[in-house]
């Protein structure tokens, strides 16, 4: 049975917390990868981040809706989705924008599980780590290209 270090990428691209967004674009143009692990000062897996994190600061706000009634203001969206929101079109480094909740495997896991695992949380990259280093990454291409096509 295939595990995740018979399959995976060892040599990563990755970002730190404090690259800029700009940064970032230019390193998605460079590399043609759509995602990459974020490491934090000491270099250990902090989130991932995606084109569609970049791409969503492009997006147009969304204005929660509201009710005025005498004087109070009633929110009938959450307030801090839109705090949310707003954080993430004005961030100006990767840290801001990344996914931190992220799901990985070790380097033991098999390719199946891995396979489950993307689809279950639909995700196209898991990360592939000992401990919280990051060792490297297990995309959907290389799930496919395990499966011998």
């Amino acid at each position: 049975m295939l595990k995740a270090k018979d399959v995976m990428t060892r040599q990563v691209h990755t970002v730190s917390i404090d690259t800029s967004v700009e940064e970032l674009a230019r390193k998605f143009i460079e590399t043609g990868v759509n995602a990459m692990p974020v490491l934090d000062e000491s270099g250990e897996l902090h989130g991932i981040v995606t084109e569609t994190d970049l791409i969503a600061q492009d997006r147009p706000l969304h204005l929660p809706t509201v009710i005025s009634l005498f004087d109070w203001v009633i929110y009938l969206e959450s307030e801090n989705r839109f705090r949310e929101q707003v954080e993430k079109l004005t961030a100006r480094k990767v840290g801001e924008i990344c996914t931190t909740d992220i799901t990985t495997c070790g380097e033991e896991t098999a390719v199946t599980e891995i396979a489950a695992l993307m689809v279950e949380n639909q995700v196209h990259l898991i990360p592939v780590v000992e401990g919280k280093s990051l060792v490297g990454v297990v995309a959907r291409l290389d799930i496919i290209r395990s499966m011998g096509f």
